[in-house]
């Protein structure tokens, strides 16, 4: 870990509770965010739904890999990934080297809930996409356990209760 930057990075599915965790972890540790997503969108100029539209999910996955590999932050920073950012092998090398990866979970039922709040979710515009999520969390649980350093249920716990547990457990790692 000691070649680790001292970034947190999080990961997740959609409706995990990234974004809003990540503007708690900013508020508590007085840390720049970086949301990749935004970057992502603010590069095409279009909304995530738009750029999944207008160009598929590759070219997306294209502009978040090369979107990490110009992210070098002079100083620690919070990264909040997107829900699929974990799927190619180089991202996670990248978000690696950036710090400690934190995966942020919830059950199935949870995250549909929180993800189908706004209706604009690419993944999620099927004709059931109740079972497209439960496809999605299928196939990428194994790719966030291999990838994070730890992982906080967040079903349960409310936005800034997660922020602290995050920087606890960071902490503790910075003593031992």
């Amino acid at each position: 870990m000691d070649s680790r930057g001292k970034s947190i990075v999080l990961i997740g599915m959609m409706g995990a509770g990234k974004s809003s965790v990540g503007r708690w972890l900013q508020r508590r540790a007085g840390l720049d965010l970086f949301d990749l997503d935004k970057t992502v969108a603010k590069r095409f100029g279009l909304t995530i739904p738009e750029i999944f539209e207008k160009f598929g999910e590759e070219k997306f996955r294209e502009a978040e890999t090369e979107a990490l590999r110009a992210f070098t932050p002079e100083k620690p920073t919070i990264v909040v990934t997107g829900g699929g950012t974990i799927l190619r092998n180089e991202n996670v090398d990248l978000l690696k080297r950036l710090g400690f990866i934190i995966w942020l979970q919830a059950d199935e039922g949870t995250l549909f809930e929180r993800a189908s709040r706004r209706g604009n979710r690419p993944l999620l515009r099927t004709e059931n996409p109740r079972k497209r999520m439960e496809e999605l969390l299928s196939e990428r649980i194994p790719l966030y356990e291999r990838a994070a350093d730890f992982r906080v249920d967040t079903s349960t716990m409310k936005q800034d209760e997660v922020a602290d547990w995050i920087l606890k457990r960071i902490e503790e790692c910075a003593v031992t």
